[in-house]
C-alpha cells in the first residue's frame, strides 16, 4: 500500500475515533439547549412555586446543599408530582436548583431529574439515562429521609468545571458553608 494512502487511512481512522470519543464524552448539547429554553421562566422562583415547585429541606431543616471540598448544588425547589410519576421528561425537570445570593436572592443554576428507584425499577431493567449519562443512585438512608432514588443534575444555567452533568459545582456556594455533609 502506498505510503500516501496509508497515511490518509490513519488520519481518517483518527478522525472517526475522535468523533466517537467526543460523542460519548459530551452530553447532548441540542437537548440541553431545549431544557434551558423550557426552564427559562423559572429564573423567577415565584413562577416555579406557581408551577408546583416547593422548597426542599433535608431532615435537619437545611435548604442549601453543599459538600465541603467539592462545591455545592444549592437550594432545590421540587415538584413532588413529577418526582412521583415514575417517568423522566427532559423538558420537565423534577427540580429547579438555585444558588443563594446577596439579600436572599436566588439565581437559577441547574435543573435536576429525580425518580424514586422503586417507581423506575417497576418498568425498567437499568438506571435511567439522559443526555448520554446514567443517573446517580441515592440509597434510602439519605439526608432527606426519602426512599431510594435516582437523580441527575444538568448545569444549564451556570458553568460547572466539574462537568455539565456533575452532582457538585465548585462555583456554587452555600452561605456559611456549614450546610451539609454527606451528599445527596
Amino acid at each position: 500500500m502506498p505510503r500516501k494512502r496509508w497515511t490518509a487511512l490513519v488520519v481518517a481512522a483518527a478522525v472517526v475515533a475522535l468523533a466517537a470519543t467526543a460523542a460519548f464524552a459530551y452530553p447532548d448539547r441540542l437537548l440541553l439547549r431545549r431544557v434551558k429554553h423550557a426552564t427559562a421562566k423559572y429564573h423567577n422562583v415565584e413562577t416555579a412555586k406557581g408551577a408546583g415547585y416547593g422548597l426542599l429541606l433535608d431532615a435537619k431543616g437545611i435548604a442549601c446543599i453543599d459538600m465541603p471540598g467539592q462545591g455545592a448544588m444549592g437550594i432545590h425547589y421540587v415538584n413532588t408530582d413529577l418526582v412521583g410519576d415514575g417517568a423522566i421528561d427532559p423538558l420537565k425537570p423534577e427540580a429547579m436548583v438555585y444558588e443563594p445570593g446577596p439579600g436572599g436572592t436566588l439565581r437559577l443554576v441547574a435543573v435536576e431529574y429525580v425518580v424514586f428507584k422503586a417507581d423506575w425499577d417497576k418498568n425498567h431493567h437499568s438506571r435511567p439515562r439522559l443526555f448520554g449519562q446514567k443517573f446517580d443512585r441515592t440509597g434510602g438512608d439519605n439526608r432527606y429521609g426519602l426512599p431510594a432514588f435516582y437523580s441527575l443534575h444538568a448545569w444549564v444555567w451556570r458553568d460547572n468545571p466539574a462537568g455539565t452533568l456533575a452532582m457538585w459545582n465548585p462555583r456554587v456556594h452555600c452561605p456559611g458553608s456549614g450546610g451539609s455533609h454527606g451528599g445527596h
